[in-house]
């Protein structure tokens, strides 16, 4: 049974649909003018209205209503996984969510000649997949990769090191070439390892290892394949470190975006030089994660009162603050939310009347207001967001909600995870050879 605040939660969105539609009208789905001299790679927001992972019947309210709940799937996913000198650049967009699935996408090109390819960034995974030809349950929106094509591909030997690198291989008797199984959100697939020619901007990487989809259940697998950015030894951070030395950037549209206007720039050249940073940690328990130190939140001028456990860094068990371009909205631990959500209240109450809920908002209001300042303060750095990162508004009418939640009971109840939306419009440095990130203001949603 479909409760009221659902029914309230999909009538705002849709609401929000219906006037972002008419103001996206369908000349705005097409590729915008790129610096040609740029090597950024561009990115899409992965539920824009012009999104090509986007099945035409799914509407945008059903979208975003889905991105509510399934977020929730992401954290359990990532909880799971803690209980076990060159440049190039690339546009980002986006594409259909499904259930854990990253809310960005590139263009890319696989084999040789090359067969284009939407893939999803994943900033909390390692590997990278993609639907080949006789898959079995791969998704009808896939677009496969026919490795029969391609004069470069080569399935890798079950006595190759990438096979002793890949989670859960597998050689069964008489096999020629190595597979794995890995489970991704509410799916899992068995993959065969292999390498071949991948192509993101104006760069080609010979010899990319890659999983090539043989099998799969369940329906949370990017349509079209997916691009690990974590720290692992298959990720793409570690296969391309003598190109890029281990340093990429990104700048993420707003995902009322419609087309391919953030980025993902590769390599220490061309990134900001007048950035904020904090140190890059690392967790035992999870090594591919990118964790930072967060040591406070002030709502206005007032800084919280929050329990030190709630926020600290413990890397034996995962404990701590991540930084995700996979999760939509950010998620606090319980203690840190509860100050959180109860200061912007305190403060916001007189200008905008009672509070109210909305599906899986708790602090929403139906007067107009502009909202306290919310800073994240981390070691070295502190990140003021600006109201677009703070709230989510209907325009079909006043109402608005805080963009942040409590971790779901039991899921991640001891990890901080700054997700995307919070990060809109602002070039973020992923530099792992200098341990740190870094967070610059940066224009990147296409406003014609």
């Amino acid at each position: 049974m479909v409760s009221f605040a659902s029914l309230l939660l999909y009538t705002l969105l849709s609401h929000f649909a219906l006037t972002m539609a008419a103001k996206a009208p369908a000349a705005r789905c097409a590729t915008p003018p790129f610096d040609e001299n740029s090597a950024d790679i561009r990115i899409l927001h992965a539920v824009g209205p012009c999104s090509p992972l986007r099945p035409p019947s799914t509407s945008w309210g059903d979208t975003m209503s889905d991105l509510m709940t399934r977020d929730e799937s992401r954290l359990a996913s990532l909880a799971a996984s803690l209980a076990k000198s060159h440049r190039s650049s690339v546009p980002i967009a986006s594409g259909r969510q499904m259930l854990q699935i990253p809310n960005y996408v590139v263009r890319a090109s696989l084999g040789s000649p090359g067969q284009p390819m939407v893939v999803a960034l994943d900033t909390s995974n390692d590997a990278a997949w993609f639907p080949c030809t006789a898959c079995v349950g791969c998704p009808s929106a896939a677009v496969p990769f026919d490795s029969s094509r391609s004069s470069t591909f080569r399935p890798l030997p079950c006595g190759s090191p990438q096979c002793a690198q890949v989670p859960n291989p597998s050689c069964s008797p008489g096999a020629a070439s190595c597979s794995f199984n890995l489970s991704y959100g509410g799916s899992s697939f068995q993959a065969g390892l292999a390498q071949d020619s991948l192509a993101l901007g104006s760069d080609v990487l010979s010899s990319y290892t890659f999983g090539c989809l043989q099998k799969m259940t369940g329906s949370s697998i990017p349509p079209q394949g997916l691009l690990g950015l974590g720290r692992g030894p298959l990720s793409f951070l570690s296969q391309t470190k003598d190109r890029y030395a281990s340093t990429f950037s990104y700048c993420l549209p707003s995902f009322r975006s419609s087309n391919f206007s953030g980025s993902l720039r590769l390599g220490p050249v061309g990134q900001p030089k007048r950035i904020k940073t904090t140190p890059l940690l690392t967790s035992t328990r999870r090594s591919s994660f990118y964790y930072v130190n967060m040591t406070g939140i002030r709502v206005g001028r007032r800084v919280l009162d929050i329990p030190p456990s709630a926020l600290a860094f413990d890397p034996a068990t995962g404990a701590g603050t991540i930084v995700d371009a996979g999760t939509m909205f950010t998620r606090l631990v319980a203690p840190a939310y509860a100050a959180l959500r109860d200061e912007f209240r305190r403060q916001v109450k007189a200008a905008a009347g009672p509070v109210t809920s909305l599906g899986g908002f708790d602090t929403c209001y139906s007067g107009s207001f502009v909202p306290p300042a919310v800073t994240l303060v981390f070691t070295g750095m502190n990140l003021k967001l600006p109201p677009d990162n703070l709230l989510i508004r209907s325009t079909a009418g006043s109402m608005a909600c805080l963009a942040m939640a409590a971790a779901p009971d039991n899921v991640n109840s001891v990890v901080n995870v700054i997700a995307n939306v919070q990060q809109q419009n602002y070039r973020v440095l992923f530099d792992v050879a200098n341990a740190r990130i870094g967070f610059s203001h940066e224009t990147c949603t296409a406003t014609a």
